[in-house]
Formats: structure tokens, sequence, C-alpha cells
């Protein structure tokens, strides 16, 4: 993928929604970096202070099909600007609660933002670029949050050791304040406003379906990571706190950008052979995580630590890129925004929602390395439905069930050549 291939447009698109990705992670992974000094300040449980990325998710899941519909209804950069606005402003106030009430509170409206924000610019960036090149350029935005993920566990955990989480909060809500006026400039690619597809017609494809079964696995499975993962390597690999947040995020950066760029030109690649291509890049990578995740979790060494559980990031960041990419291959142009918003409202809804308390309940009673052994066996069972969403993506012989390598979902408005028919 060159860049002297692009238009100075398709430039500014990409890396300004990249941008904003970032700072989008960066405000919404930072609490799993704050929740020891959270959970000492308040005197919570570990089922307790999960409920942080519980709400967050509860109410992203809420609000993300709705913001995605009006994506596709309205413009997509007006909606994505409330957004961040939304979402930098609950960020900031967060770090004001008195309470860990009025904490869960903030949090949650900080979901409200947050849900305005990926479903409308995945479709933007699709309605920009070419097909061939729609992993690749997913990929460059998801790196975007995955550096800020990334970012988001490192920095807050050395501001929360320097200043206290609070002081945390309110630095890295000032980024999106400032980024928001730059959506404004953004050239949003032209979309016809055809009759909307209803949420049912899409349910009706079969392979669309698959994807949200086992992205469902593999989502729970992250989210669990994600939030007690500094928590783990502090208390049961022994790395101090500031240091637990850096060494883990500097970790799943390098791990994670690679895998991204890697698994991203994979899947177009693999797609150009082969129409379920992308599919199975998304399921070879999260399979190969599987073993070396699991030895760095009982490794006691910390740097073969390190090393394992860099590899394991880097197979398992192969999906994001390519996942977008066969969401929006298997539905309606005019339904992009609509199929990522119900693809999240999903898998936050019954996946990130139930994840951190789920783990933590685990741990409470067993101890964390058995409630992250349940999110690892979660990962391992997605990865393996993957596998089996192939079976539909080829469609059984049946060609209106197959995502189309070409651009025939793109240039057909006939949904009945685009979607299954009732049985």
């Amino acid at each position: 993928m060159s860049s002297n291939r692009f238009t100075s447009d398709q430039i500014h698109i990409l890396g300004t929604l990249a941008l904003v990705n970032a700072v989008n992670f960066i405000d919404r992974q930072i609490i799993g970096a704050l929740v020891p000094l959270i959970q000492t300040d308040f005197l919570l449980s570990h089922f307790q202070v999960s409920l942080l990325g519980t709400v967050f998710s509860l109410v992203h899941a809420l609000f993300t099909l709705p913001f995605g519909i009006l994506a596709d209804r309205t413009s997509r950069k007006r909606v994505i600007g409330f957004g961040i606005l939304f979402w930098s402003a609950a960020t900031f106030f967060s770090g004001l609660a008195t309470s860990f009430r009025t904490l869960l509170g903030a949090r949650a409206l900080v979901g409200v933002g947050e849900a305005a924000f990926t479903p409308a610019a995945a479709a933007i960036i699709t309605g920009s670029f070419p097909v061939a090149l729609r992993a690749r350029v997913q990929g460059v935005f998801d790196a975007g949050m995955f550096i800020g993920g990334c970012v988001g566990l490192g920095l807050g955990s050395v501001l929360a050791v320097w200043m206290g989480w609070r002081p945390a909060l309110f630095i890295v809500a000032l980024p999106g304040l400032l980024l928001a006026w730059r959506i404004a400039r953004l050239r949003e690619p032209r979309v016809e406003r055809a009759r909307p597809v209803p949420i049912l017609q899409l349910l009706r494809i079969r392979a669309y379906v698959a994807v949200l079964v086992s992205g469902w696995f593999i989502t729970f499975a992250a989210y669990g990571f994600i939030f007690w993962g500094t928590t783990f390597v502090h208390r049961v690999k022994g790395f101090e706190l500031d240091e637990a947040g850096v060494i883990l995020g500097a970790n799943l950066l390098v791990a994670g950008v690679l895998g991204i760029v890697v698994g991203a030109s994979l899947a177009d690649r693999m797609m150009q052979r082969v129409e379920w291509g992308r599919i199975f890049i998304i399921a070879l990578g999260l399979l190969l995580g599987v073993p070396f995740l699991f030895i760095s979790f009982h490794i006691s060494n910390k740097a073969l630590f390190l090393v394992f559980f860099f590899i394991a990031g880097f197979f398992m960041s192969w999906y994001h890129g390519p996942l977008t990419a066969v969401l929006h291959d298997l539905t309606p142009k005019r339904a992009h925004a609509t199929a990522v918003a119900l693809y999240n409202a999903f898998v936050h809804l019954f996946a990130v929602t139930w994840a951190p308390p789920v783990v933590g309940r685990v741990a409470d009673r067993w101890g964390l390395l058995n409630g992250m052994h349940v999110a690892l066996a979660a990962h391992l069972i997605g990865a393996l439905c993957f596998f089996a969403c192939i079976r539909f993506v080829r469609g059984s012989g049946r060609k209106h069930e197959q995502p189309q390598s070409s651009t025939n979902l793109d240039e057909e408005d006939d949904l009945e050549s685009q979607l299954l028919p009732s049985t």
C-alpha cells in the first residue's frame, strides 16, 4: 500500500481518523491502568471495580446502533464531531468524581460519546478507498486504536503514580477537545441516501451473523485481558505498577502494530485468491496466538514472559483490519456504518459488558490467574468459530451468501441480490 496512489484528501481522511481513534482508545483504556489506585481509593473488590468496564460497555452498546443508523442517514463527520466532544468532556468530569457511583456515571457518559465514532469513521474510510485495499486501510485506522490503547495503559500508569488517577484523566481528556475541529475539514465521500437497510435484513445474512457470534468470544477475551492486564502483570508477575503499565503498553504497541500491518496485508492478498481469504487470516492469527499467551501466563521469568506475550499479541492483532473489511464486504454500502454499529452493539452488550465482572468474580474466588484462563478459553473458542465462518462466507454454493471479492455489493443496490431471502 503506497501513499503515492492516494489523493491528499484520502491521506487526510485516513490520518485524521486514525489519530482520533488513538485518542479515543487512550480515553477508553486508561481506566485499566488506574484500577489499582481506584480500587484502593474507594475500597472496592475486584468485582466492584470491574463495573467501571461494565457500565461503559453497556451504555456504549445501547448508543452505538442508533448513532450508526444516524451516520448512514445524515452526515457521518458531524456524528463523529459530536462524539469526540462528548467523550472528552465526560473523561474530564470522571476525574472530578467524589464517589464511586459518580465515577460510574461519568464513565457511562464516556461510552455515549465513543459510541458515535467507530461505525461512522470506518464507513468513511471504506467509502474513500478501493475495495482491494479495504483491510489495509482499516488496519491503519485500527493501528490508531492499538496505539491509543497501549499509550493509555502506559501513560495512565505513569501519570497515576506521579500525580494520582484524577489528574491522569484530566490530562488525557484535552487532546480530544483540540482534535474535534479537524473533523469539520474532512471531505466526506458521497453516499446515496437510498432507503435504509433494516436491521432484520442484515441479520438474514448468515455469514454476517456467524461473524457476530465469533466476535462475541474474541471480544469477551480481549476485554478481559485489557481490563485486568495491568493488574495481572502487577500482582501476579511482580512488576511495579508504573513499570507494569509502561512495559505492557510498549510490548502490546510494537507487537500490535506489527500484527495489524501483517494481518491486514495478508488478508487483502488472500482475498484476491479466495473469497474467504480475509476470514481465514483472522482465524489463523487468533489460533496461533493461543499457545504463546498460555505460556506467558504461566512462565515465571519476566523476560520470557514479555517475549511470549509479544508473540501472542502479534498474532492476535491480525484480526483488527480484516474484521471491519469483512463486515463491509458482507453488507451494502449504504449500511456500512449500521453493520459495524450492530456488531459493536452486540459484542459490547453481551461480551464487553460481562468480561470484566466475570473475570473479576473468578479472581475473587479462585485467583486472578484463573480469571485470565476464562478469557483465554473464550479466545480459543472464538478462533475456532472464525474457522467455522468460512463455510458461511463460501456460501455453500449460494452466490448471494458470498462476501464478493469483486465490487458487486458496492455497485448493486438491489437488496434481493445482496441479502438472503426469507425462508
